[in-house]
């Protein structure tokens, strides 16, 4: 991953230093001898390369120097203002010149950056577990949306269920109470009709010659509770009497009847008594 940023940073360099000494040969050598003005080139460039090499070295022990930095900084401007001066006072190419007038600084920008890669850079056991951490994350958001996606449509699903049977149940009430309207109407409108007392004794006279019924259809309105009927109940039996005919009926057939034999004929017989005391009554009566 450091080539990423390493490569481009020497090539840049590289290229500023050849154009530097380059440069400081030609502006130079109309002035004095080629082999000084290659000394003062190569003088700007190795500034430049010392103090690059002792920067790297201090990042590497997880280092900084300011001085070191403004240094390299200063060389790499005085490359600058040498391919600049070079490019305004040279005759028919000042614009090509210029162009590449920015190359040291670009250079040592691109150095800078790496230098920042290098102080946040992880190792890959880190990244490895930063990616797993983010796939676990994707992965439970992939499933709670997978759930709510399901849940939503099951509630759905039952309330579309819920809503169309509530539909079919209102419709069949609609339905029977219509029908019960048209029942309760026809009824009404044969009772209060002229002709149903008459119609109903010619059909029923022959049967019961001599009498006139009264004929009463039911009413579809408030009713009256009807008074519950008052018969004279025979007295109860006593227990002596209970175990006396419970006796008698169990012993009526041989073998002796079961319970539920005696008790059957016990009330075909017209006895009345709870079931309770004729049970306690046949116990007696076995024991």
């Amino acid at each position: 991953m450091s080539a990423k940023t390493t490569v481009p940073a020497v090539a840049m360099t590289a290229v500023s230093m050849v154009l530097t000494l380059a440069v400081v040969v030609m502006w130079l050598g109309e002035a004095m001898p080629w082999p000084v003005a290659l000394v003062v080139g190569l003088g700007i460039d190795g500034g430049w390369l010392a103090t690059l090499a002792y920067e790297r070295r201090l990042a590497a022990q997880g280092d900084h120097s300011t001085a070191v930095t403004a240094v390299g900084w200063g060389f790499g401007l005085v490359a600058t203002a040498v391919l600049i001066v070079h490019a305004l006072t040279a005759e028919g190419n000042a614009g090509a010149w210029l162009a590449v007038a920015w190359l040291p600084l670009a250079a040592k920008a691109l150095w800078l950056v790496h230098g920042l890669w290098e102080r946040t850079a992880l190792t890959a056991h880190a990244l490895k577990t930063i990616r797993g951490i983010q796939q676990e994350a994707r992965d439970e958001a992939a499933v709670a949306r997978a759930r709510l996606r399901a849940e939503a449509v099951t509630e759905e699903t039952r309330l579309t269920a819920v809503t169309q049977a509530g539909a079919r149940v209102a419709h069949v009430q609609a339905r029977t109470a219509h029908a019960l309207s048209r029942a309760w109407s026809t009824l009404e409108a044969a009772r209060e009709g002229e002709d149903t007392t008459r119609a109903l004794t010619c059909v029923t006279s022959r049967v019961t010659p001599g009498v006139a019924p009264s004929w009463e259809l039911p009413v579809w309105g408030p009713t009256a509770p009807v008074p519950a009927l008052t018969l004279d109940s025979a007295p109860a039996l006593t227990d002596a009497e209970l175990d006396r005919l419970v006796d008698e009926i169990r012993h009526s057939q041989t073998p002796a009847l079961s319970y539920r034999e005696m008790a059957a004929r016990f009330r075909a017989a017209g006895h009345s008594a709870s079931e309770v005391r004729l049970r306690a009554a046949w116990k007696r009566v076995v024991a």
